[in-house]
């Protein structure tokens, strides 16, 4: 499974999920609530297999967070062998790439944005720039936008929505200075996820 890069609303509505988790896409699914294409209203009648379902569970998480197969199934080892529950350390992870971090404190209107902020350098992290999208943000860094990118106006349109909605707990944003810090791990009730990652444990477990 490579990385989509096609209409995140037709993907969204044929996950099921608000896969931008923007209200744009939270609307067009509401008015919409079936897969794309032709059939879309007449799909999912019969049972799918366990197989199949756990299958898409795991899409579903991966395009999410915007991964392909490869680096997914690396991040889902990597927590297997750490302490702790494993669905709950692997969605840690996907919360400490960077492009989710930058999405999370609204510099970015959704994580495909914010991978494009990443790449073109107009993030900094404790002062440094940081291109790299996947780089593993920790406890306490600060991460800032640019000095020469912050008068872009879809960064001060992103700012100005931000400062309406209410911030992830497991992270401080000071809005008006164009910075944040990475305060803790979020807890898994913390992450309003439409996910069951057990089915990805299983998934991957086979």
């Amino acid at each position: 499974m490579g990385r989509f890069r096609g209409s995140i609303t037709k993907l969204s509505r044929r996950e099921g999920i608000n896969l931008a988790e923007t209200e744009k896409v939270q609307k067009y699914l509401d008015k919409r609530p079936y897969a794309p294409g032709q059939h879309g209203q007449r799909r999912g009648r019969g049972r799918p297999s366990d197989y199949s379902v756990r299958l898409r569970e795991k899409q579903k998480l991966a395009r999410l967070y915007g991964m392909g197969e490869k680096q997914f199934r690396n991040l889902f080892e990597e927590a297997s062998n750490v302490p702790g529950v494993t669905g709950t350390v692997f969605l840690q992870l996907l919360e400490r790439r960077l492009d989710n971090v930058v999405f999370r404190m609204g510099f970015a209107s959704t994580r495909r944005q914010a991978r494009q902020f990443v790449g073109h350098g107009h993030i900094f992290v404790n002062g440094k720039k940081v291109d790299i999208a996947s780089y593993r943000v920790k406890i306490g860094d600060e991460i800032s936008v640019a000095e020469g990118s912050r008068s872009m106006g879809f960064i001060q349109e992103n700012m100005e929505a931000q400062k309406r909605r209410r911030v992830s707990p497991w992270v401080e944003l000071d809005a008006d200075n164009f910075k944040g810090t990475f305060v803790r791990l979020p807890a898994r009730e913390d992450l309003a996820l439409p996910i069951n990652e057990n089915f990805i444990i299983e998934y991957y477990s086979r």
